[in-house]
């Protein structure tokens, strides 16, 4: 995929996604178990440290978000492309 396609594509993949973590949130207790937990946890160690390693692990939890996202959208895409190529192949197989 070119980046100038992805790059009109990417908004309306973090919208779903977006979407997708909100319905996990409200309908899968475990999902948001985990979510209460995790944050939970970062609380937790936030409070525990001086305030200038609270800055350092807040940096991290950012970095990890970032990295987060990213992979989310190249696996969304990933799965779009191969999507396409197995409907693609099944037209061919079946013509």
């Amino acid at each position: 995929m070119n980046n100038e396609l992805k790059t009109i594509v990417e908004p309306l993949i973090r919208k779903r996604l977006e979407l997708m973590y909100s319905k996990l949130l409200k309908e899968d207790a475990h999902y948001s178990q985990f979510c209460a937990e995790t944050n939970q946890h970062f609380k937790l160690l936030r409070q525990a440290l001086p305030l200038e390693s609270q800055h350092q692990i807040f940096l991290y939890e950012d970095a990890q978000l970032s990295l987060q996202s990213i992979l989310e959208i190249n696996i969304y895409i990933q799965g779009f492309k191969d999507a396409l190529h197995i409907v693609d192949e099944i037209y061919h197989t079946y013509q």
